[in-house]
């Protein structure tokens, strides 16, 4: 292991301004999934860096954007590691509020500004160098590595699941590990076994055939608003939700997971600043099990017909709530909605409902070996211990990987915690990149002495 830390070491401090170029030149290119702007052009960059980097790739065509694979084979690894990241990005609105151009790739400070720079391009590039450096310092990996670098994850990576199907052959691994969001805001590097699922619903109730004015006909049109906050009252109580059904296969933690509970750093004057909520008072334990462990009904949206300024003196003809739903672990997604329509019908039957997407909770058990050895390598690479969590609060398509490759799949952010991703001035500490790709070097390395059970089906093949 000590020449592994001299090696790496030695490698990055000598390819510094290669390293950083090359990840310059994927920042320079805009590829927003959302608007099909510059999406093609990446998807070539990707190939491009796979192959600078001696990496053999491929360049997959769906119903959407492009997909990269990549893969590094040995016949005498045991083990192949598959990770995930994403090339496009968020559009990068409002100008305005960006010091430098958001495609122009800007040094300050000691970090990288630049749109895709956390989220994802800094990232999964990242990766790539990090298989790279071990290339350059040992001649082979330690382990198989496949990657897919998908370009819709931030449009709800609509044909990935189709595209694992499709592929499960090809990539067959062992493990899934992903490279995407923040690092805890402590500092440390974080490792995340899991994601909350989402679940969007619209509920519409209409009255009469057209807006009324208030005036004229008030009291004598009914109000299809107070028809909604009438229901939306019934689902929940404090706060509980009172649909029946609504919790059903909830997995509690486990008894490991409940000591990661307790060992998560918190900093309540920290979450009360980042919310803007400053009467914020709940628990360490309170905090986290809500977060990880409980679905949650937030009412995203409640509008009436008329949407502009000017506060017409109206009586609305429709009105619409959308509900963003958050599912844990054990939830089936079809089955929550199925217990939402059910509330609906025995309440209100006149109003409708419309499934608006759906993407299942996923969650890796914390005594998985693959996690400690992680940990081991996070801790050995950065000089401090990793902030393990059994789940994140937001949702990623990371089912794709638990439910359909039927593989366990690890979450490591690298990057900073205030990246600011998704908005102006998304940033990258240029400290924190190059400790990702040294990172990248001591998981391969850690993860090659890990007995994994062996996939029962047959190994992916090369590319030929």
């Amino acid at each position: 292991m000590r020449n592994l830390v001299k090696g790496v070491d030695s490698i990055i401090s000598r390819n510094e301004e290669l390293y950083l170029e090359r990840l310059f030149k994927l920042l320079r290119q805009p590829s927003i999934s959302t608007q099909n702007i510059g999406m093609l052009e990446c998807a070539s960059l990707v190939q491009e860096l796979f192959t600078d980097c001696g990496i053999e790739n491929r360049r997959y065509e769906t119903e959407g954007h492009p997909i990269i694979y990549g893969e590094y084979l040995h016949p005498d690894n045991e083990t192949t590691v598959l990770m995930y990241g994403h090339y496009d990005v968020q559009p990068p609105d409002p100008l305005d509020e960006w010091a430098t151009a958001p495609f122009e790739p800007t040094i300050r400070n000691g970090r990288i500004y630049a749109r895709g720079a956390g989220d994802n391009k800094g990232q999964f590039v990242a990766s790539i160098l990090g298989a790279k450096t071990y290339l350059d310092f040992h001649g082979r990996l330690p382990v198989n590595v496949k990657w897919i670098i998908e370009g819709e994850e931030e449009a709800g990576s609509r044909h990935l699941a189709a595209f694992v199907e499709q592929y499960r052959a090809l990539l067959q691994a062992d493990l899934v590990y992903t490279t995407d969001g923040s690092s805890h805001e402590s500092g440390a590097q974080s490792i995340l076994l899991g994601v909350r699922g989402a679940l969007g619903v619209e509920l519409v109730a209409e009255e009469a055939r057209w807006d009324n004015h208030s005036g004229n006909l008030g009291n004598i049109v009914p109000n299809p608003i107070w028809r909604l906050v009438e229901l939306l009252h019934t689902m929940r109580s404090g706060n509980e939700v009172t649909i029946e059904g609504f919790a059903d296969g909830v997995k509690p933690p486990t008894e490991l997971e409940e000591k990661i509970l307790h060992d998560i750093p918190y900093d309540l004057e920290g979450v009360r600043r980042k919310s803007g909520y400053a009467a914020l008072d709940i628990d360490s334990d309170t905090y986290h099990r809500r977060l990880m462990f409980e679905p949650t009904l937030n009412v995203n949206g409640l509008f009436s017909g008329h949407t502009g300024k000017g506060g017409r003196s109206i009586i609305p003809a429709r009105a619409t709530a959308r509900l963003d739903i958050r599912l844990v672990a054990g939830q089936d997604p079809d089955q929550v909605y199925e217990a939402l329509a059910r509330h609906v019908r025995k309440h209100d039957a006149g109003i409708t409902l419309t499934r608006k997407g759906a993407v299942p909770a996923s969650r890796t058990p914390a005594d998985h070996p693959a996690v400690l050895a992680i940990a081991e390598a996070l801790e050995q690479s950065t000089g401090q211990r990793p902030v393990i969590q059994p789940s994140l609060g937001g949702t990623l398509p990371d089912y794709v990987w638990t439910q359909i490759l039927n593989v366990p799949s690890v979450i490591v952010p690298y990057a900073n915690y205030d990246q600011n991703n998704h908005g102006p001035n998304e940033n990258l500490e240029i400290s924190t990149f190059f400790r990702a790709i040294r990172s990248t070097c001591y998981v391969l390395e850690h993860l090659s002495r890990v007995s994994f059970k062996r996939w029962s089906g047959q190994p992916g093949h090369a590319i030929r």
